[in-house]
């Protein structure tokens, strides 16, 4: 649909800046549109998402090893290759805004869009916000959920309740399967239930799952009730061909059953399929309004692959980058050098000894720090329990250090892995990552689970400050 290519009253009112293009969504196709998009100087915004719509990064920051993204021979880990493909985006002039869209407005122009701290202008935009894990919606789930259900075997299967422990997964296709196989390194056994006749995963997944001696596959199989107090204890389950249920004592219940797009922001303003997907043509990013353009799985029904939605990122950033210079909407930027400055390498965490302690550190590791600090420390204490593997866990460390590092000191920071540290992660009740508890003279005050917004950690932080 086309616009008039005005600018609309909202924006005069505003006096907002006009960006030449803005994106929504920090998975593989919102980073690496936007590393097209900063390489033609068009310095683009793009909106990472905090909490709506699955974590920053998308879908691969729950995977444990990519092993089919070109480049690498011998797999990656999700959360790595995310990093290393902002990296690049940011490298080349990218800029972040790290939190959640709220509104949209596409009725006029320059678009319109709201987020939780201000108001954004923008001449095009990119809509990549992928999809979001779905929930069966049986009955006890929302009561068992975070105690023993899970949407994230890859965030959550390291926990100490889950250890030695029979399991269960949902599903038949890859995600499935990739966490079926994850899950046999903590618990003792995995029932994976598949609604049909055969797995759906590729086959080398597949025959991973079938040869592993720790999977039970329950073929044509559907979820009737879960049950157990104040944790799971049992699946009911049935066969889609008899009436008799039966009883699978298991610890841990995960689900890997599809996704839903996210397309609240652009509900009735964008022409969609019957599935809710944002309607393009084939191999085409442009919507049903001129100068909107859509990536990745917000718009990808069938292939929903990290390469494919890399490249609809690819394909919608030149796509946007032709319709502003024929409409004579683009405001390139001048760069002062040709080639900007290399990637800085991300130091590792190492766990902190008796040698490397120092009681000053905004941000150690392991269990020594936590004992010295907890015992002898007057400053308000963030201990976080993460694991390897968890993608919450990573994109939420920076933001807790860039707190603890504005309050200059004034409070200190404790990773625990809990995978290193089990007994600790026991004794503190932890039932999936990222966990953040805040300690003040041994006390707990606060405990969140989860991605939160930074402002939530500093204002408790600072309450506890001023307390006496």
């Amino acid at each position: 649909m086309a616009l008039p290519l005005v600018m609309g009253d909202q924006n005069k009112k505003t006096n907002l800046q006009t960006e030449n293009l803005l994106i929504i969504g920090s998975g593989p196709a919102g980073y690496t549109a936007a590393i097209y998009a900063a390489r033609a100087n068009l310095q683009p915004l793009l909106i990472t998402g905090f909490e709506k719509g699955g974590i920053p990064g998308g879908q691969l920051m729950t995977t444990t090893f990519v092993e089919n993204f070109p480049g690498f021979p011998d797999g990656v880990r999700g959360p790595d290759l995310m990093d290393l493909i902002k990296a690049q985006a940011v490298r080349w002039g990218t800029k972040l805004l790290e939190e959640d869209a709220e509104e949209i407005t596409l009725n006029q122009r320059p678009f319109i869009v709201k987020t939780s701290t201000g108001t954004i202008s923008t001449n095009s935009l990119i809509i990549a916000t992928g999809a979001s894990a779905n929930r069966l919606g049986i009955q006890k789930e929302s009561l068992f959920w975070g105690n023993g259900i899970s949407a994230c075997a890859i965030c959550d299967g390291s926990t100490p309740q889950f250890r030695d422990e029979e399991l269960a997964v949902v599903g038949g296709g890859d995600s499935a399967c990739e966490e079926a196989v994850y899950l046999t390194k903590y618990g003792s056994h995995v029932h994976l239930l598949v609604r049909s006749k055969q797995l759906k995963a590729t086959a080398a997944m597949a025959d991973r799952v079938i040869s592993n001696d720790q999977i039970t596959v329950h073929f044509e199989s559907v979820l009737v009730d879960i049950e157990g107090s104040d944790w799971l204890k049992a699946i009911r389950i049935k066969s889609k061909n008899t009436p008799e249920e039966k009883i699978i004592n298991v610890k841990g219940l995960f689900y890997a059953i599809g996704h839903t797009p996210n397309t609240d922001l652009i509900k009735d303003q964008l022409k969609t399929d019957a599935k809710g997907y944002i309607f393009t043509n084939p191999g085409r990013p442009e919507t049903s309004i001129e100068g909107v353009f859509a990536a990745g799985d917000v718009a990808d029904s069938e292939w929903r692959q990290g390469v494919t939605a890399a490249g609809s990122g690819c394909k919608a950033a030149l796509a946007a980058e032709r319709w502003l210079s024929e409409n004579n909407l683009s405001s390139p930027i001048k760069r002062q050098t040709t080639e900007p400055e290399l990637s800085p390498k991300e130091k590792i965490n190492e766990n902190t000894n008796e040698e490397t302690f120092n009681e000053d550190t905004i941000w150690q590791k392991g269990s020594y720090p936590l004992r010295k600090l907890y015992h002898e420390s007057q400053k308000p204490l963030l201990v976080v329990y993460t694991s390897q593997n968890c993608g919450p866990c990573h994109v939420l460390k920076p933001q807790l250090k860039r707190v603890l590092s504005e309050l200059e000191g004034k409070a200190l920071g404790i990773e625990i892995d809990i995978e290193k540290d089990q007994e600790i992660a026991l004794q503190a009740g932890i039932k999936g990552t990222p966990t953040i508890q805040l300690f003040k003279s041994k006390k707990l005050y606060k405990e969140w689970k989860g991605v939160k917004q930074r402002s939530l950690f500093k204002e408790a932080i600072n309450n506890l400050i001023k307390s006496k």
